[in-house]
């Protein structure tokens, strides 16, 4: 068990001979005893584990249904003292009829008896000739010298972490068209189980995967697979042992192998428990019907094994990372096709800097007039130098107006801003706040006067990363009449500029990218240094990589600071020190609650992904939320 909502769960496929429960029970015991020390407090075996699901007619067989009985009580003995919650696939006869089911057990107890409900008997499987359907409803069955429920419609309510609860189905269930796995989830169930016996053919295992991974998408729940392996009969199939653990649509940890095996993950409930909240179509649990048996867990410290990317808005494989680079500007330039067509306006105003998010800001544009079928001179790229500009980033900004075909117009805002600093009594060798925003409200006032001037429609550049921590000049750079960067984090912006730049096709165009990708970000406020950029943003507010990783934790799964802390510790292990990783966190929540004021009243502009800003759609936040709560946890970290 862990914390911070966190379970460890096993699938085990142990290494079996076809009818000798006496040595697959010895198995099972070791794959036990291996879950645990691995840390695992839920198990799941596969179907008819303890016997073989090849055993065809000798299921039938007196012998070998009363070897399995006794060898479930020597299993049961076995895990005394085992805080885990086990699931072991073996056939029970009941009232004179037999039923493929899961033994359910908990510290050395008998539980519950899970029976299958869809038996096959098409193809290549023969169920029906052995196996009784089981019921919904939970009726008593007589175990040694006590009574245990047994029917499909038992769900596990542990104490341990908060909220969890653990429903039951077995193999063909799944590919059923009313699954049980529905029924539990609809009942409360947040994590399911699936013991199962798949044989493996041409193109299943995807199919297998993909199945998974969408009953636990649809369901927003964990989903533990585990299927039969090494020792079943090869007669006239094979079973490979595809085990699977997923949560809420993505594969946690797979293992496909022709051999026994252990494959572990965690699944984080309480990331299940808030998406079931935010969903506002996720119905109450309805348990009419249902039986809830209680078992308890210890809480442990457990390292964590589950995949954690350090760039959550970023996809790791390249293929994919492509596709979504193009699916993002296709959002932002068909998004901005429809105002220009709804305002009737002809021209697009955008200021233009020679950093990251004016290029990405242009670059949509661009788009948008292609779609429209306009000429790229109705882009009126303004360049409007100041104190902090620098040679590099002036050069850059006016390439790439030239390499695309766009009205160039240069303002030098450097004596207005003088006369506005007589004018409010502002020392010019100053260089506090109001030197630095000064700046960029002239640049806004330039922009809107421009656009009212040519009848265009001023597009915002500034980026989603920014407007979470407040980095805008509020009703500077802030403010626009479309925000086409609104939706994007600073860590993507970068990629979708390379992604422009690898498939322009024009070898100038391509030259001028690579260049503003590799100018260091900032907002050029302040004077330049030796002819270079004197201000650089990660310096000053922290790296973006880590405040996008703690936009997305938080807005996205709802994660509190100490659970935030251990998977930044996790993700970023060995890139940046613990106490980095603290000192920008808190600067995080600071400027996230204090800046609220600033998102509350953005310009239109396109959601992206599934993090997103806006007070109009996905965060609705009042200005003056007290983060009190969140500073306590925060308070109490790295001590």
């Amino acid at each position: 068990m862990m914390k911070d909502g966190l379970l460890r769960v096993a699938s085990v496929t142990p290494k079996i001979r076809v009818a000798d429960p006496q040595y697959n029970a010895g198995m099972i015991c070791k794959g036990i005893r291996e879950a645990c020390a691995a840390g695992a407090r839920i198990l799941v075996f596969p179907e008819l584990v303890l016997t073989g699901y090849t055993c065809g007619d000798l299921f039938l067989q007196d012998r070998l249904l009363a070897e399995t009985r006794h060898q479930l009580s020597e299993i049961l003995l076995h895990t005394r003292g085992v805080h885990a919650l086990i699931f072991i696939g073996l056939p029970i006869e009941r009232d004179g009829k037999l039923y493929n089911a899961a033994a359910v057990m908990a510290d050395g107890r008998l539980l519950a008896l899970i029976p299958k409900c869809t038996i096959p008997g098409y193809g290549e499987f023969y169920e029906t000739r052995h196996f009784t359907p089981g019921n919904r409803q939970a009726e008593e069955f007589v175990w040694e010298d006590a009574c245990v429920p047994f029917g499909t419609d038992i769900l596990f309510r542990g104490d341990m972490p908060e909220g969890l609860v653990v429903g039951c189905e077995i193999c063909e269930d799944l590919w059923a068209a009313d699954t049980p796995g529905t029924r539990h989830a609809l009942a409360g169930a947040n994590v399911l189980v699936n013991l199962s016996a798949s044989d493996e053919t041409i193109g299943k295992d995807s199919y297998r995967e993909m199945l998974i991974k969408s009953a636990s998408a649809r369901l927003v729940a964990g989903y533990v697979y585990c299927s039969a392996g090494e020792g079943e009969s090869t007669q006239d199939l094979v079973f490979g042992g595809h085990n699977l653990i997923a949560e809420n649509g993505h594969i946690l940890a797979q293992k496909k192998q022709f051999s026994s095996n252990i494959l572990c993950s965690e699944l984080d409930v309480s990331r299940l428990r808030f998406e079931r909240r935010r969903m506002n179509t996720w119905p109450a649990a309805e348990q009419t019907g249902y039986r809830i048996v209680e078992f308890h867990l210890e809480t442990e410290e457990t390292e964590m094994t589950r995949p954690v990317q350090s760039m959550p808005f970023v996809p790791s494989e390249q293929t994919e990372r492509r596709m979504r680079c193009e699916e993002i500007l296709s959002i932002q330039s068909y998004g901005l096709k429809k105002r220009m067509k709804h305002t009737g306006c002809k021209k697009a105003v955008i200021g233009i800097s020679g950093g990251l998010d004016s290029t990405l800001a242009l670059l949509a544009t661009v788009r948008t007039f292609d779609l429209l079928s306009m000429d790229h001179s109705g882009i009126l790229a303004v360049t409007m130098p100041c104190f902090g500009t620098t040679d590099r980033t002036y050069d850059n900004a006016c390439r790439l107006a030239a390499i695309l075909g766009l009205t160039l117009e240069e303002v030098n805002i450097r004596e207005a801003v003088y006369t506005h600093f007589r004018d409010i009594g502002q020392d010019e060798e100053n260089h506090d706040v109001t030197y630095e925003n000064s700046q960029a409200r002239e640049r806004t006032q330039v922009l809107m006067d421009i656009a009212n001037r040519e009848n265009g429609l001023v597009i915002g550049t500034g980026d989603m990363s920014e407007l979470a921590l407040g980095w805008a000049t509020y009703n500077g750079d802030h403010m626009s009449m479309y925000g086409v960067n609104g939706g994007i984090p600073k860590t993507l912006v970068r990629h979708l500029v390379k992604y422009c730049a690898d498939v322009c096709g024009d070898e100038a165009l391509k030259q001028v990218l690579l260049d503003i990708l590799d100018t260091p970000v900032s907002p050029e406020l302040l004077p330049p240094v030796e002819g270079k950029i004197a201000q650089k943003t990660e310096d000053l507010v922290g790296p973006y990589e880590l405040h996008d990783f703690f936009l997305y934790y938080v807005l996205r799964h709802g994660f509190s600071p100490a659970k935030l802390y251990r998977f930044a510790r996790y993700a970023f292990a060995g890139a940046y020190e613990d106490t980095v990783i603290l000192k920008w966190m808190k600067i995080f929540y600071r400027r996230f609650f204090s800046q609220q004021f600033k998102r509350s009243c953005l310009p239109d502009g396109p959601k992206v992904g599934s993090v997103a800003l806006s007070p109009r759609g996905d965060l609705r936040m009042p200005s003056d939320a007290s983060m009190s709560a969140w500073q306590k946890e925060l308070d109490a970290l790295g001590n």
